[in-house]
């Protein structure tokens, strides 16, 4: 059995092991509840290096030493298994506890599937035995938790300051609280005409939900109009995917992640589904942001479906898709005069859908983008020289083309399966360019800018 505790961490010093995404999500999450964050890591997430540039939180790009733990209220250890080993021997030692992520054998402590509204903080824990089991219950509370919690919680303060002044006893005061809560529906109808009241509870006012297309990733990248709307925005739901240094464009709204990458889902698309439908029902500004474009391989189509079912109307944003965007920074047109004059976009997730159509191209007769592809680089090399394209055919893999994380490989299609994907751009979108375009890339001269970082290692 565990002890639930909710800690006050303001001002006090936390440390975390490990650079990467994990590591970058539990470092922002410990920053907004005020801790004093440090992070030790041998490589660190561009997004550590940038809040560690403003001085949000400490950085060591190294190993971790026990003595890290010197002066920690708690730990979390995202690193590796044997890391996180030492990291627990090192805690437990000097009576610290320890947040291992998804590494029960080296935690002492847990973390949880938090929802935050109206003043108020539910946590779910499942022992850490099952945290997508823990994710999923969050997410269920999220969508039943009801939008007046903020009034809830502010009656719920005032009656309990007169109630301590009375010397109400603990055990009476619950159900006299339902009743002060249902006395603020009632208060509430009360001032309503009586034709009125009926209307102001069941319509809320008009909704607007925008599908969003971000863009490959540099925040300069998005449309005047997806700008637009995320200033206005009174819910962002963003993917994993979604630059969250777009989060400045939307100082208002609240974020709430949704993300789906390398075929693992955190939340399921009904249940995205639900939470549009739901949000639009409230009256809510909400933003739909993904990746690219909405409808290039985005499920845009599905959620505007859904959508249209319950009654709501949505606007399409188009973006950027880094179908050619990515190319692009690399210094890869996918179109060139005498080289190719079509392209084709088909994703890499699953051979079963990419095999029947790489087996339908003439080798050499059009550029390929593979989005998504990196795990299956060397399968689709193989289909593709077995039907015929020559092994010494052009090849990209462009990684994170508009992101701090940018990379890029060209080379051989036989050697596409062969090529190492260094360990700060692994977690990175990214994608395989095919075709006599690619030999391009070393001959363009591209200024080298924010929006395409792979430019100054051009040749």
């Amino acid at each position: 059995m565990l002890y639930p505790l909710f800690l006050k961490l303001a001002g006090r010093d936390v440390l975390v092991v490990g650079g990467g995404s994990i590591g970058t999500s539990k470092a922002r999450a410990l920053l907004e509840a005020g801790a004093r964050v440090t992070v030790v890591a041998p490589d660190v997430h561009a997004e550590l290096r940038e809040l560690a540039a403003t001085g949000a939180l400490a950085l060591h790009a190294r190993g971790f030493v026990a003595a890290d733990l010197d002066g920690a209220w708690l730990v979390v250890a995202a690193a590796t298994p044997d890391v996180n080993l030492a990291v627990a021997a090192a805690g437990e030692a000097r009576r610290i506890f320890v947040l291992a992520v998804d590494d029960p054998a080296s935690a002492s402590a847990y973390g949880a599937g938090v929802v935050r509204r109206g003043g108020v903080t539910v946590a779910v824990s499942t022992d850490g035995r099952a945290p997508a089991l823990a994710g999923l219950m969050r997410e269920a509370l999220e969508a039943v938790l009801p939008d007046e919690l903020a009034s809830w919680t502010a009656e719920a303060e005032r009656v309990r300051r007169l109630w301590k002044a009375q010397g109400v006893p603990m055990a009476e005061r619950r159900p006299l609280l339902l009743d002060a809560l249902n006395r603020l529906y009632a208060e509430r109808e009360a001032v309503l005409p009586a034709n009125d009241a009926a209307v102001a509870f069941s319509a809320p006012p008009p909704a607007r939900v925008s599908l969003v297309g971000a863009g490959p990733g540099d925040p300069e990248l998005i449309t005047v109009r997806g700008a637009r709307r995320l200033a206005e925005a009174d819910l962002v739901l963003y993917d994993a995917l979604g630059s969250e240094r777009l989060r400045d464009l939307a100082p208002h709204a609240r974020w709430f992640y949704v993300g789906k990458r390398a075929c693992r889902q955190s939340i399921g698309q009904e249940v995205l589904n639900r939470l549009l439908v739901k949000n639009a029902r409230r009256g809510l500004k909400v933003v739909r942001l993904k990746s690219g474009d909405p409808f290039v391989f985005g499920r845009g189509g599905e959620e505007a479906l859904a959508l249209a079912e319950a009654g709501f109307a949505c606007e399409v944003v188009p973006g950027i898709s880094a179908a050619v965007a990515a190319p692009a920074l690399a210094g890869i047109p996918v179109t060139h005069r005498g080289m190719a004059s079509s392209f084709a976009v088909l994703t890499g997730h699953h051979e079963e859908t990419y095999g029947p159509l790489l087996a339908s191209f003439a080798p050499g007769s059009l550029t390929l983008v593979v989005m998504m592809g990196l795990r299956q680089r060397a399968r689709v090399a193989e289909l593709l020289v077995a039907r015929g394209w020559d092994r010494a055919t052009p090849a990209a893999i462009v990684v994170g083309a508009a992101t701090p994380e940018a990379w890029r490989w060209t080379g051989a299609l036989d050697g596409l399966g062969a090529a190492e994907i260094p360990s700060p751009s692994r977690e990175a979108p990214g994608l395989l360019v095919i075709g006599e375009v690619v030999s391009l890339a070393g001959a363009l001269r591209l200024e080298a800018g924010a929006s395409s970082p792979l430019a100054g290692a051009l040749p």
